[in-house]
């Protein structure tokens, strides 16, 4: 492999010939070679909207010369649109404010904008990582600014619309199941009776709510950090760099970004961010509950609950013929697993903010950032191949509806609680039906059990 010689304040290091990073980021490669895990692709094509965004501020201040803005600029597009992205080789392992990750861009950027102005790789003539890529900007400022727009981008893109994807599908077998009456369940015992309806209509408001929780963690994410530097005085920028740069980001990404009124919180910690994983967290549980439910209710065919038919999107043993699993089910609570657990590792990781820099951002980037992406995708899943596709099987539930015994709840204001549990008992020792238990108490005759017992009028109040 042809290497070529690059320079930074250490020295001068070897780096391939046919790459676009640097000495910075030669060396990250070799001392924080931890693990197989990259630097999310979402941070890097961040990082470079916040280079390219600052390339357009500096030219129009003329505090770099339009010719080095306008290769910056081509040099980070290039990077957003994913054209180098074999030049980002960082792992997540790394010093704990991203500062190589950084460098890594800034160094990309630069030496693909000399070869775009006719120069020599790492060179740094005419344009340098630090002097004009980097210009107005630290790693304490770009990597959080650049977590924000992550986040925020892969939220409003990807998980918001997959998540109402959901709640519109579960929306529908509200509606499509509300007049099939079943037996409840609680403690995992036979309950009073509800409507296959309103037991979706729970998983739909668990889903609602959980959109309205992250929309609402969201709004605190829009706040920036850029123009804080080093420590969140600003030093080293102009009077407003702040606001011009983020009025950048905001035109490109098309979200409406604000300047953080407070940058040294913004450096120093990550509460944000540490809502929002709370916000999917919240989220990861109320899917784990419904998916569950989902998948117990159509246990069987013949030796579990099997009052709902999951939809066979493909063989579910190796071993046993004609076997479906409840897989899409599977796969989401197995999503949640990860979720809680990233959560876990943000919050401690959100400790972490020593004086003026939290040390841990690469961490908190990561596990955000995947928990938004694999929520997505179950989520968009398990809308399209089982929500979707639910069918009740009516014969299954009306056997389970018939045979409860907990249907004596609606005797006991006639005949009072412990005549009732009374019946119940009876019935259950003798394997007989509750009606015939009742009656031959001699303290309800049959016609007035036919008026009461009515499952239907049981799924609501009397």
């Amino acid at each position: 492999m042809k290497k070529r010689k690059e320079f930074d304040s250490i020295g001068a290091i070897n780096v391939p010939a046919d790459k676009y990073w640097g000495a910075s980021t030669e060396r990250s490669n070799k001392f924080f070679n931890i693990g197989k895990i990259l630097v999310n692709s979402s941070i890097i094509r961040s990082i470079a909207i916040i280079k390219r965004s600052a390339a357009i501020v500096h030219k129009k201040e003329r505090l770099i010369p339009s010719n080095i803005s306008g290769a910056i600029v081509k040099a980070s597009n290039e990077v957003i649109s994913g054209k180098l992205e074999n030049n980002f080789p960082l792992k997540v392992w790394q010093t704990g404010s991203g500062t190589q990750t950084n460098m890594n861009v800034n160094e990309v950027i630069a030496n693909r904008a000399i070869e775009i102005l006719k120069g020599k790789k790492g060179t740094k003539k005419p344009v340098h990582p630090n002097d004009h890529v980097n210009k107005s900007q630290s790693t304490n400022d770009v990597f959080p600014t650049a977590m924000h727009i992550s986040v925020a981008t892969e939220t409003v893109n990807k998980l918001l619309p997959n998540l109402k994807l959901l709640e519109n599908e579960l929306k529908k077998k509200t509606i499509e199941f509300k007049k099939i009456v079943k037996i409840g369940r609680t403690h995992l015992q036979d309950a009073t009776p509800l409507t296959l309806g309103q037991e979706f209509s729970g998983y739909y408001e668990q889903v609602k709510k959980s959109l309205e929780r992250i929309k609402f963690s969201l709004k605190d994410i829009l706040f920036l950090a850029q123009g804080g530097t080093a420590v969140g005085t600003g030093l080293n920028t102009k009077k407003n760099f702040d606001k011009k740069i983020t009025r950048e980001i905001s035109k490109y990404c098309k979200i409406p970004f604000k300047p953080a009124p407070n940058k040294f919180s913004e450096l120093a910690a990550h509460d944000a961010i540490v809502s929002l994983s709370g916000a999917l967290n919240s989220c990861a549980v109320a899917l784990m509950k419904i998916s569950n439910d989902i998948r117990f209710l159509g246990s069987g065919p013949r030796a579990g609950y099997g009052e709902l038919i999951l939809p066979e999107n493909e063989p579910g043993s190796s071993i046993m013929p004609g076997k479906v699993n409840p897989t899409q089910c599977e796969a989401v609570t197995m999503v949640c697993v990860k979720v809680i657990g990233n959560h876990t590792g943000i919050s401690i990781a959100g400790t972490h903010g020593h004086f003026e820099l939290n040390v841990f951002k690469p961490l908190i980037a990561h596990n955000i950032l995947q928990s938004i992406d694999i929520l997505a995708d179950s989520v968009k899943n398990f809308s399209l191949y089982c929500v979707k596709g639910i069918k009740a099987n009516k014969l299954k539930i009306k056997e389970h509806l018939d045979n409860s015994l907990m249907l004596v709840t609606a005797l006991a204001p006639k005949i009072g609680y412990d005549n009732a549990a009374k019946i119940a008992k009876k019935a259950l020792k003798n394997n007989t039906k509750l009606k015939y238990e009742a009656i031959k108490t001699g303290l309800i005759n049959e016609k007035e059990y036919d008026k009461i017992v009515n499952p239907i009028k049981m799924t609501g109040p009397n």
